[in-house]
């Protein structure tokens, strides 16, 4: 990842006759996110910047690595390896293997896999063996997130309090952030009842975002959170004793299996 990194795992790494590479910044960022997504993003801490790489630097590695696509097609690919040969291409007969890392969304209907496929036969004209990380698209557009509703709080809009939490259980909506595909709802005033959700817990920032329905909600009521398998699971915590959600696996037929339940042996045993 740096090149002090390069000094001091080189020798040992090649003794040990393990395959050595280095990751690479390309210093082009192809996304119009957030910069927290982004390393390429000016001061980013992931990667040696292209510009300090030189020839007897690939020398001694056998390949590169380079992650920068998030929720991105192919065409921010194409961009990419473009920027990097032109400024060390001459040098990939150094290398055996490149590794295009992750964020590559080949599951989604509008995704170019005709051009993925024409990058990557390009790449192996070099001798290079390709490989792309598997990443969210794997599991793109599965899994839900269940709440009930605890409370309606009047207001404009009005204000529901979930028994989930964004700070707890959906960590990317404060982070990115975004709003949370919603099962049978609209944006903001698109629909008769507009609502604001929000979690049980302290945070007055814990705000899931602004929805509407056809119908009016009322305590009880159990909503369903799309896309929700990616990373809920491996970022949610227990902060302010917010228990993490049962994981249940739905089968073809419709019948849930409960794979996990959490209780406070989970919490203590992180802690204790």
């Amino acid at each position: 990842n740096s090149l002090s990194q390069l000094e001091k795992f080189e020798e040992e790494t090649k003794k040990a006759g393990k395959s050595f590479g280095i990751r690479i910044n390309p210093e082009f960022s192809t996304q119009d996110g957030p910069a927290i997504y982004d390393p390429c993003a000016k001061g980013s801490r992931l990667g040696i910047p292209i510009s300090q790489i030189e020839e007897e630097i690939l020398k001694r590695v056998d390949g590169i690595h380079f992650h920068t696509l998030c929720e991105q097609g192919s065409e921010p690919l194409r961009d990419t390896l473009k920027v990097v040969e032109e400024k060390i291409g001459k040098y990939f007969h150094h290398l055996k293997w490149i590794n295009l890392g992750g964020g590559h969304h080949i599951t989604r209907e509008d995704y170019n896999r005709d051009l993925l496929k024409e990058l990557i036969f390009h790449l192996k004209e070099y001798g290079l063996e390709v490989y792309l990380e598997p990443g969210e698209a794997v599991a793109l557009n599965a899994g839900t997130l269940e709440t009930t509703v605890l409370d309606i709080i009047d207001g404009e809009p009005k204000i529901g309090i979930l028994d989930t939490s964004a700070a707890c259980h959906m960590p990317d909506v404060l982070e990115m952030p975004y709003r949370p595909p919603l099962k049978d709802s609209g944006v903001l005033g698109e629909k008769k009842y507009s609502y604001r959700f929000g979690g049980p817990t302290c945070l007055a920032g814990d705000i899931i975002g602004e929805y509407s329905f056809d119908k009016e909600l009322k305590s009880g009521d159990i909503l369903s959170f799309q896309d929700m398998a990616i990373y809920t699971m491996v970022k949610n915590n227990t902060f302010n004793g917010m228990p993490l959600p049962s994981i249940y696996y739905k089968r073809e037929t419709g019948e849930l299996e409960k794979v996990k339940e959490f209780g406070y042996e989970d919490f203590k045993e992180r802690l204790s």
